[in-house]
């Protein structure tokens, strides 16, 4: 949970600053620095307002556990937070290009209407939106418990690493492609969301709310059990010790969705879902990959910002 947590907050926290970076970069640079505070006011509200919806969303699920559905919610919030997950891969990719130009055609236009109060509000969508994203991930990798994420080290260690770099890309001392950055980092959230994605299907079989033509396809426990619990078992059933530890399995399966007998359906899910991932990254149509040769492209997030 904590490395899931701090690979949220990272790519969440990292990705607000750096719009908020290059709104205040901007307007600096256009001797407006005046509306800076504005910015700051924005995304700090914004903050607020991301506690706020935690806490709601706490105290609503905690209703559905007094009303025995517990299990309900938590399907729901996996398969929304593998949406979520995966369009957020998608949008960044989509936008790692052009988002500085966008935000400054914002702020252009803010700045030249006097339009202070949409400044305000710009800024804490930005954040808010990263903020409500962070929420119901957090709520899918605890199922449903919060607060046991925000209490971890991932979650502070996410948001101390995003803050660092966030610094240095400003500060001109690191040159890397934004579009490098975002795949390498969106290649671990999409590992996540898969993971997420195949707990969530496991949930709704035990529940009986989707069957199984084969309940389990495999057996690797005897090499690496998905829980100290198969661990135990599986020594008392056999005298012997897997050959990997349980608590090795745990790790795996809050991270990449790992079972040790999964069902064809969780396996057919898991591949399914990288092929799907694939087919819609890896597919360019001929005009966009022609466009794209005679396009020079910025390869420095320090030659984007200045």
């Amino acid at each position: 949970m904590e490395v899931q947590a701090l690979l949220i907050t990272f790519r969440e926290v990292l990705e607000a600053l750096l719009i908020i970076g290059i709104i205040t970069t901007y307007l600096k640079r256009m001797d407006q620095a005046q509306y800076n505070k504005y910015v700051w006011l924005g995304a700090g509200l914004a903050v607020l307002a991301s506690v706020g919806v935690a806490m709601l969303f706490q105290v609503v699920f905690t209703g559905f556990a007094a009303m025995g559905n517990e299990i309900y919610l938590k399907i729901g919030i996996m398969l929304v937070s593998t949406i979520l997950l995966t369009q957020m891969v998608f949008w960044m990719a989509e936008h790692s290009k052009d988002i500085k130009g966008n935000m400054e055609g914002k702020m252009n236009k803010f700045i030249s209407t006097g339009n202070i109060v949409g400044m305000v509000i710009h800024s804490f969508l930005v954040v808010l939106r990263e903020g409500v994203e962070t929420v119901f991930f957090f709520a899918a990798i605890t199922g449903g418990n919060i607060g046991a994420a925000l209490q971890g080290w991932g979650a502070l260690t996410g948001v101390i690493i995003a803050a660092v770099v966030s610094y240095f890309f400003f500060k001109g001392t690191m040159r890397i492609s934004l579009k490098t950055f975002f795949k390498v980092t969106g290649a671990f959230i999409i590992l996540i969301a898969a993971g997420l994605l195949v707990q969530a299907i496991s949930m709704m079989q035990d529940v009986g709310i989707i069957g199984s033509v084969v309940p389990h396809l495999y057996d690797i426990t005897w090499f690496l059990p998905e829980h100290s619990i198969d661990h135990a078992h599986y020594v008392r059933d056999y005298g012997v010790e897997p050959l990997l530890s349980g608590d090795i399995g745990i790790f795996l399966k809050a991270l990449f969705g790992y079972s040790s007998m999964p069902s064809i359906e969780e396996v057919i899910a898991y591949i399914g879902y990288f092929v799907v991932i694939y087919l819609l990254t890896g597919y360019q149509p001929k005009e966009k990959i022609r466009d794209s040769k005679n396009t020079t492209e910025v390869t420095t997030f320090d030659a984007q910002v200045k």
